[in-house]
C-alpha cells in the first residue's frame, strides 16, 4: 500500500493552469452561447409582443369606428323618427287621435329601440372577437411553444 504524504497532496506540483484555463474558457463559451439564444429568444418574443399589441390596437380603433358609425345612426333614425312625430302632432285634430298618434309612435320607437340593440350588441360581440384575435392567436403559439418544449 502506497502511502501520501501530507506534503503532496497540498503540492501545487499537481495543480495544472493549462487545464483549468482551457476549462474556464469552455465554460465562458458556453455561457455566451446560452446567453444569445436567450437574446434571440427574448427578441423574438419582444416583436411578437409588439406585432400583437399593433394589430389588438388597429382592430380596436377600426372596431371604435365602426361602434360609433351604428351609434350615429342609431341617433340619426331616433331623430328622424321624433321629427316626424312632432310633425304629426300639428295635424291632430282631437284627443283620440293624439292617444293613438303617441301609442303608435311609443309602440314604434319600443320596436326601434330594440333592433337597435341587438345590432349595437352584434357589433360589439364582432369587435371584441377581433380585438381579441391577435392576443388569443399568441397565446396558442405559446402555448404551443410550452407543449412542444
Amino acid at each position: 500500500m502506497a502511502t501520501i504524504k501530507t506534503n503532496e497532496v497540498f503540492s501545487m506540483s499537481s495543480f495544472d493552469p493549462t487545464k483549468f484555463a482551457e476549462s474556464f474558457r469552455d465554460f465562458a463559451e458556453k455561457g455566451a452561447e446560452q446567453s444569445r439564444e436567450a437574446y434571440a429568444k427574448m427578441k423574438a418574443a419582444g416583436e411578437d409582443a409588439g406585432k400583437t399589441l399593433e394589430a389588438t390596437v388597429q382592430n380596436a380603433q377600426a372596431g371604435t369606428v365602426e361602434i360609433g358609425l351604428k351609434a350615429i345612426d342609431a341617433l340619426r333614425t331616433n331623430a328622424e323618427n321624433s321629427l316626424s312625430y312632432m310633425e304629426a302632432l300639428l295635424g291632430v285634430k282631437s284627443v283620440a287621435e293624439l292617444v293613438e298618434l303617441h301609442t303608435t309612435f311609443l309602440r314604434k320607437q319600443a320596436e326601434v329601440t330594440v333592433e337597435q340593440a341587438k345590432s349595437m350588441q352584434e357589433t360589439s360581440k364582432q369587435v371584441a372577437e377581433k380585438v381579441t384575435k391577435p392576443a388569443k392567436e399568441a397565446a396558442d403559439k405559446v402555448m404551443a411553444s410550452f407543449k412542444a418544449a
